[in-house]
């Protein structure tokens, strides 16, 4: 059967890189004696797949990744039999039955949230300028930018793929905007391009702290999207 985990991935082991996470997880799920599937061949590895990799030094509290396996406990035991064996700083949250039919995680991101806080000493004079400068910059009809990809430099309008936009009672700007394979905008490079079109003026580099909260699967149309966290995919086991 296919089985989706959700985890959070907090403190320290925000630097550790994803190729380090899965690698992780597959000696994890060894621990845990989960009965999970392998593929064949002379070098047989285990049906692991990932929805959507996470910057270094990046929290979460909405990570994902697909398995394949044998038999299952329920969600609950499940859940429990991994956190046994978990760092500190990783924490399995759900664990959920996926339709047979079902498409890998990878396959379905279309959004994410994302939470910046200014980190201590970087908070400007005027805060509260800063947000609603930040705010208004967002509403205008086109936000224009350079991306840099594997290929080199396109410009790119930001505009169709920042899905919300709010500042948080605690300060904090919340963001959710387009993730995937096609068009994966990170959070810093929208507000880098505040810095630069606006307050004329490179971000500092670790001015801000980055949160993932949520990652979503888009079950609407591409003109009318709705979201559901990948997790509502799948269902509990009981």
């Amino acid at each position: 059967m296919k089985i989706r985990v959700k985890f959070a991935k907090r403190g320290e082991m925000r630097f550790i890189g994803h190729l380090d996470i899965m690698r992780y997880f597959q000696k994890a799920i060894r621990r845990a004696k989960v009965a999970i599937a392998y593929s064949e061949g002379f070098s047989p590895h285990q049906k692991m797949s990932f929805a959507a990799p996470l910057g270094v030094g990046l929290v979460s509290e909405g990570e994902y990744f697909d398995i394949e396996v044998y038999t299952s406990y329920s969600s609950s035991k499940m859940i429990a039999a991994l956190n046994e064996v978990m760092a500190e700083g990783i924490e399995v949250l759900s664990w959920k039955r996926l339709p047979e039919q079902a498409k890998n995680a990878m396959s379905f991101v279309a959004a994410a949230d994302y939470r910046l806080t200014f980190r201590e000493g970087y908070q400007p004079e005027k805060l509260e300028d800063f947000y609603q400068g930040f705010l208004s910059f967002l509403s205008n009809d086109s936000i224009l930018t350079i991306k840099k990809t594997k290929k080199g430099e396109r410009e790119l309008d930001l505009k169709p793929f920042i899905y919300q936009a709010t500042i948080e009672k605690e300060g904090s700007i919340f963001l959710q905007v387009c993730t995937g394979s096609s068009n994966n905008i990170k959070p810093e490079l929208v507000l880098q391009t505040y810095y630069e079109k606006v307050l004329q003026m490179e971000m500092p580099k670790f001015a801000f702290q980055a949160q993932r909260l949520e990652i979503y699967a888009n079950i609407g149309t591409e003109e009318e999207k709705k979201f559901v966290p990948l997790e509502a995919l799948g269902d509990e086991i009981d």
